[in-house]
């Protein structure tokens, strides 16, 4: 049974992250809920000059469009809902998702994440992943921490969620900025359990 998989984009920078592991997981078969920001669709123009429609109806089709090959190849599917859709599925316990990430993750999402406000479908969706003990990942980018952001991270990660910053390592040798996405992609699919071919692993014969 293919992975659900809700996936959410705000507006911190981070974009190509975010993207990329959407592409993925379409490639591994996954089901995937996209959800993104009203800021995530400034930082999408500003750093890959992708234009997110604003309509969901609109975005699935673009989308379904662009990874029309993946899809039919690999068997994933793609829903998008906008923020307030409260009849999603991923606003309900009901019907949670496998698991959630939120890629890039601003520290305003996190922090309202992690006082369990819930007044958006983003935010809602998160707070339905860990009252239902289902995976959260966050990718927060910012640099550096406060002590704020450093508190709302810890009491995340007592909540059960994965707190995953993009730091990508360079003891693989990247040489294009493709290949550190890749390393930040890599390990949230291993969180997630999604199989990949991303990077050589650790230890692993060359």
């Amino acid at each position: 049974m293919p992975k659900t998989v809700c996936l959410a984009f705000t507006g911190a920078s981070g974009m190509p992250y975010g993207i990329r592991l959407l592409e993925c997981l379409l490639a591994a078969g996954c089901h995937v809920q996209l959800l993104y920001s009203q800021t995530a669709q400034v930082v999408a123009r500003q750093e890959m000059g992708l234009d997110l429609p604003a309509r969901a109806a609109d975005a699935a089709v673009h989308f379904r469009r662009e990874y029309a090959a993946l899809l039919a190849q690999h068997g994933g599917s793609l829903d998008v809902y906008g923020r307030e859709e409260w009849f999603a599925p991923v606003a309900s316990g009901s019907n949670p998702p496998h698991a959630m990430v939120v890629c890039p993750c601003t520290m305003g999402t996190l922090a309202a994440i992690a006082q369990g406000l819930a007044d958006n479908l983003i935010c809602r969706a998160a707070d339905v992943a860990l009252k239902e003990k289902r995976p959260l990942i966050l990718v927060p980018r910012e640099t550096p921490f406060s002590a704020i952001h450093l508190e709302n991270m810890l009491r995340l990660a007592h909540a059960g969620a994965v707190i995953l910053p993009p730091n990508p390592g360079f003891y693989h040798h990247p040489q294009s900025v493709e290949a550190l996405i890749d390393f930040v992609v890599a390990r949230i699919l291993d969180h997630l359990g999604v199989p990949h071919a991303l990077m050589q692993r650790w230890g692993a014969p060359a």
